[in-house]
């Protein structure tokens, strides 16, 4: 009965406890991105094909989100988009590795004391505070609380089976084999899907005198290779480069775990020299444990052992491979064969696999969106020609270039609707609804482009002529409206917000020249100069251009955030 009860205070401890620290990291990130969401678009702006940038990025984006498997399943998604080469996600993923340890260092500061009045000040700035900078920081507070008092959790539910020979000869063969350290690391993390949680499990069993330093070692190495799987599972169903992203990183951690086997002992020796105490020193007395503020059985010093195994680990094995980049990038190309093949229809930036990295995926929603708004201009450029020619091939592109905008419209409304049920900041919501006001506009342009070009058929095939004023004033009435789209999209490519005083000025020209060349048809028809079945088309197209200078304007409020 005995042995039940301290079961299942085993069980319930661990998973609840570590239920606590995965619910904390996730709340302490989405913080963390909430603050630093605009600048970390600015650190992947700065990506180069310079591998220590690329490196650099990695190491400070995933710091920022507490999480290597989000950082390289972001940089697949980029692959993927063709926003990145092979060789630049390598240099980021090798920065990801690095990164990621911030979280074993973090945790292995004797701060788990300070877990509660953490969670207290949090939950307080978080309910009371009514700048919504302090909420974020009270947010940050109460993941960062959240997270160690599920360390805590952790720790103590393995305080019954401390004094379980049969449970520490497990863990004993762990440290004596390293290979099945490694393997039940991986799977471990695999499992979970969370190297930090691995980390802290780890932490949590080693601290408790339950695990050696040589077996937690072994664990952290096979963490090291099981955080790789998220990736390559994300890159299930992308193109061929995405897929060569995820199987480098792989490999990348694969290789480094072996030849660190082999340097086993070594390495060991290295971190014990360089790290303060002996890391499987356990405190036996009252005295002692009073003076490392601990439990009696407690080992005070492997976290920090722990935690420099893991950073030194990214930071040698990055060290070796970053100047290897690009040979690492062509053994995964000759491991991964194929020919990748161009896909008419596709997404080109956004990706639902970074939709947890809100600041990110907002940029690829933009992005998308600036493609969404260059192909509705090409819409109207190709309608314009098409009005002047009557090239009937032009039909069939037309018609492929409608569709893909009214493609784009969708898949960007859902993933911004997608995006929007996240935890994500005041201002991330506001450009949300402005840019899905952006895009059900710039599918409204391609709409009118559409009634232009069968307007543009029906006048062909009822042999319909215009006289010259006529044509002339079709030409004109396009080209201004040509040249106000094209305005707003080179505006939305620069990031350009104070367009409105301009951009009203030309839909005012719009305007004008509708209603002119309305009235000029009135008198034709009055003199005979025009006849009436002529004139329905021409008062129609029109229309369209009128119309869509009024979408495009709605754009350029959507722009500078007045829609």
């Amino acid at each position: 009965m005995l042995d039940v009860l301290l079961n299942q205070e085993l069980i319930f401890g661990l998973v609840g406890g570590l239920g606590l620290f995965l619910f904390g990291m996730k709340i302490m990130s989405e913080g963390l991105q909430k603050i630093a969401g605009e600048r970390m678009r600015k650190i992947l702006a700065a990506l180069t094909n310079n591998r220590i940038i690329g490196t650099l990025v990695g190491i400070a984006v995933t710091a920022i989100i507490q999480s290597s498997s989000a950082t390289t399943v972001m940089v697949v998604g980029f692959v993927n988009a063709g926003l990145m080469s092979l060789v630049q996600s390598i240099g980021i993923i090798l920065g990801a590795n690095i990164g990621t340890t911030v979280t074993a260092q973090l945790i292995a500061f004797k701060i788990t004391k300070y877990a509660l009045p953490a969670i207290g000040i949090g939950a307080g700035l978080q309910l009371f505070s009514r700048n919504i900078k302090w909420r974020y920081v009270g947010e940050i507070l109460l993941g960062f609380g959240i997270l160690f008092f599920g360390l805590s959790t952790m720790k103590h539910a393995f305080d019954p089976v401390k004094t379980s020979e049969e449970f520490r000869q497990i863990f004993h063969m762990v440290g004596d084999h390293h290979l099945l350290g490694v393997a039940i690391g991986a799977i471990l993390t695999v499992i979970v899907q969370s190297s930090s949680a691995t980390i802290g499990i780890t932490l949590a069993l080693a601290s408790s005198g339950i695990l050696s330093f040589e077996g937690s070692v072994a664990l952290i190495l096979g963490e090291n290779i099981g955080t790789t799987i998220t990736a390559n599972l994300a890159a299930v169903g992308t193109n061929l480069a995405a897929r060569r992203t995820a199987f480098a990183h792989f490999l990348f951690n694969f290789l480094g775990v072996a030849y660190m086997l082999v340097l086993f002992p070594f390495y060991m020796s290295f971190i014990d020299s360089i790290t303060p105490g002996d890391a499987d020193m356990v405190i036996q007395t009252q005295q002692q444990a009073q003076a490392y503020s601990a439990s009696l059985g407690d080992k005070p010093f492997i976290a920090r052992h722990i935690a420099n195994t893991h950073t030194l680990f990214n930071i040698v094995n990055t060290l070796i491979f970053l100047p290897l980049v690009g040979v690492l990038a062509k053994l995964t190309t000759i491991i991964i064969r194929g020919r990748e093949e161009e896909m008419e229809f596709h997404l080109k930036y956004i990706d639902n696999r970074v939709l947890n990295t809100p600041p990110i995926a907002l940029g690829q929603a933009r992005s998308e969106t600036k493609r969404m708004a260059q192909m509705s201009l090409e819409m109207l450029d190709e309608t314009l020609l098409y009005i002047k020619d009557q090239d009937e091939k032009r039909i069939t592109v037309l018609e492929k270039k409608e569709d893909l905008v009214d493609m784009l419209q969708k898949e960007i409304t859902d993933f911004l609707v997608a995006l929007s049920q996240k935890s994500i900041a005041q201002e991330t919501s506001k450009n949300i609804a402005s840019m899905m006001h952006m895009v059900n506009d710039l599918e409204r342009v391609g709409d009118h482009c559409e009634n232009l070009w069968r307007l543009g058929q029906r006048k062909k095939n009822q042999k319909i002529a215009y006289t010259d004023i006529g044509n002339n004033e079709i030409l004109e009435i396009g080209a201004k409206t040509r040249e106000f789209l094209s305005f707003v999209v080179a505006s939305m490519e620069r990031g350009d917000t104070t367009i409105i005083e301009k951009s009203r000025h030309m839909e005012d020209i719009v305007n004008r020249l509708e209603d002119e060349y309305r009235n000029n048809h009135i008198v034709r028809l009055n003199t005979g100069e025009c006849a009436v079945q002529p004139g329905l088309v021409f008062i129609d197209m029109l229309h369209n251009f009128e119309k869509i200078g009024d979408h495009t304007y709605n754009v350029v409020k959507a722009i500078v955030g007045k829609k």
